[in-house]
């Protein structure tokens, strides 16, 4: 029988997030910016990326391997091109100060390319996403991740996991929003897995033999499957080139993984694409192209047994908005890390919700 999870209120979580990060010095706004983003994540049934990760980036700011309170600076370099150095801050901070100063560029120019280095982990593409397609742009987002896909035909992990997200405006509030990973599942899944001792299923990862695994601690020290065979490490591969070779951050290998214990800083690379629709095409005539070209997606003959054809980012959002009213659960070891942690900074863990 399935061990039934405490559920806690979005709302209280972010607050102790964000005081989390107040506390180890981040400023508000930054602080909010990563919490808010942490919470959206468990909102969204991406649990793998959200408050289970607050614990670690605590340590690491605590230790000074993420900076608290990072001085990044952006860089304009030519008519639509921004290089950022993020100052080794958190990757959520790092990467929504270089999506705003992208959106404001990109409205101006009507496209901007925008390269990071010196940032770390930043959780969910879709973040990012959202932020722009809130502003009626469209966006691609990309990032590079410590080693966990080997090159094809090989059995060591080189290139990470390297997510690639589009986002699109919609003229509704659920936007087009598509955020996945080059491999065939996000590490942070089996990372998540090994940390509440459970195991994964067949197909997602091989040991350090190269032999396939559902042993979630002998896959982290071996590497995921790429998605789609050679197709998703040629994938890995281009991601690793404009986020870590073109933006001057580190790549393959020389990118440090924050649950390691070293004195090295991660230097992950981040790259974003944003356009401005209103270049192309008035907003609200594309947002009535795109709302109809859904509506024709949806309406084609379901196979047996399906209920609803669903777009890329509509399942996340009916998720958001179920968990908005329910809560969010969290597992007995995050939730005793999260305990710990607020112990350790005199802050106290919200109540569960009463069911």
């Amino acid at each position: 029988m399935e061990k039934i999870m405490p559920l806690y209120n979005p709302l209280d979580m972010k607050r102790f997030s964000q005081q989390v990060f107040e506390k180890l010095g981040a400023c508000p706004e930054d602080a909010y910016i990563a919490a808010d983003a942490l919470v959206r994540a468990n909102l969204e049934g991406v649990d793998s990326h959200g408050i289970s990760r607050l614990a670690i980036y605590a340590r690491r700011m605590k230790e000074g391997r993420i900076q608290a309170a990072p001085h990044i600076s952006v860089e304009k370099k030519g008519e639509s091109v921004l290089l950022v150095d993020g100052d080794h801050g958190l990757g959520q901070i790092v990467a929504a100060h270089s999506v705003k100063a992208g959106m404001e560029l990109a409205k101006k120019t009507g496209l901007a390319a925008v390269a990071v280095r010196n940032s770390n982990h930043f959780g969910t593409a879709s973040y990012f996403c959202q932020m722009a397609c809130e502003q009626g742009l469209g966006i691609m987002a990309f990032t590079n991740s410590p080693p966990g896909i080997a090159p094809w035909g090989g059995k060591k992990a080189f290139f990470g996991t390297n997510p690639i997200a589009f986002g699109f405006p919609t003229g509704t509030d659920t936007p087009v929003i598509i955020d996945m990973s080059t491999s065939v599942v996000a590490r942070g899944k089996i990372i998540l897995a090994a940390k509440q001792g459970q195991s994964i299923p067949n197909g997602w990862a091989m040991n350090e033999q190269g032999v396939e695994t559902q042993d979630a601690q002998e896959a982290l020290r071996g590497a995921v499957l790429p998605l789609g065979g050679a197709k998703g490490y040629a994938l890995a591969l281009a991601i690793e080139i404009l986020t870590g070779v073109l933006s001057g951050a580190a790549f393959g290998p020389h990118v440090k993984n924050m649950y390691d214990e070293h004195d090295e800083k991660s230097n992950i690379g981040h790259f974003f694409i944003l356009f401005d629709i209103e270049k192309f095409m008035d907003l609200s005539h594309f947002k009535l192209l795109i709302d109809q070209f859904l509506e024709e997606v949806k309406s084609v003959p379901k196979a047996e047994g399906v209920d609803e054809i669903l777009y890329p980012g509509e399942r996340r959002s009916k998720e958001y908005r179920r968990r908005l009213d329910t809560g969010i659960a969290l597992s007995e070891e995050v939730e005793k890390e999260l305990r710990l942690l607020g112990e350790e900074l005199e802050l106290y863990l919200p109540a569960t919700i009463l069911i």
